[in-house]
């Protein structure tokens, strides 16, 4: 915790001043993000630095593997697609990015099998990404099974996004705009998803 208000500390001795009209106006006026990125809980990828965002201007969803489930309006709790309905329904963002990335530990787990500590909750999670399992699994070469199936992820996610009878609505009209993007942690480099399926390095 002291490491945290440390933080904290320099937060409000520097980009606490840079900030502060910003954020007072984010207060009275409410926000309006033009982009919800759905990531990964690692904390190696954190999409507000790789984006390099100011407060208000994206909303972020993070679990583990940036994982999508299905529409599935029932009785169990749904936190990632609590926090969709309310991006898409009430602050009608415009845009999506489900953000993959490299050394992803939850990916590791849908290929090598669960370790018995995350049995309870992480398993049953990753199995939703089944199908991209699968298509990883025929990358020639062992080695690229790993990145491949991080970005068999991500096209698997936003399949799921379109599921959401509002988020197909809005894809349909042009009111939304669905992206994907895949972050190696080692260089540093944004590689984005092409129309044809491929993944492209941002210039």
């Amino acid at each position: 915790m002291e490491t945290l208000l440390a933080g904290y500390r320099r937060f409000r001795a520097a980009r606490w001043l840079e900030q502060r009209q910003r954020l007072e106006a984010l207060a009275d006026q409410g926000q309006s993000p033009q982009a919800l990125v759905l990531a990964c809980i690692d904390s190696r990828a954190d999409p507000a630095m790789i984006f390099d965002t100011v407060p208000g201007q994206m909303l972020s969803i993070r679990n583990v593997a940036n994982l999508v489930p299905p529409y599935a309006p029932d009785v169990a709790y749904h936190g990632t697609s609590a926090a969709l309905e309310f991006a898409v329904r009430v602050l009608g963002i415009p845009q999506i990015v489900v953000l993959g990335h490299g050394l992803c530990g939850g990916v590791r787990v849908l290929l090598e099998g669960a370790p018995h500590e995350t049995r309870d909750f992480v398993a049953p999670w990753m199995s939703l990404a089944a199908e991209a399992r699968e298509r990883a699994l025929r990358c020639e070469r062992p080695e690229e099974r790993q990145q491949c199936a991080e970005q068999e992820v991500i096209k698997l996610s936003l399949a799921n996004l379109l599921t959401f009878p509002w988020i197909a609505e809005r894809v349909a009209s042009g009111a939304l705009r669905l992206h994907g993007a895949w972050f190696a942690i080692r260089s540093g480099t944004l590689l984005v998803l092409q129309p044809d399926g491929s993944f492209s390095a941002v210039p």
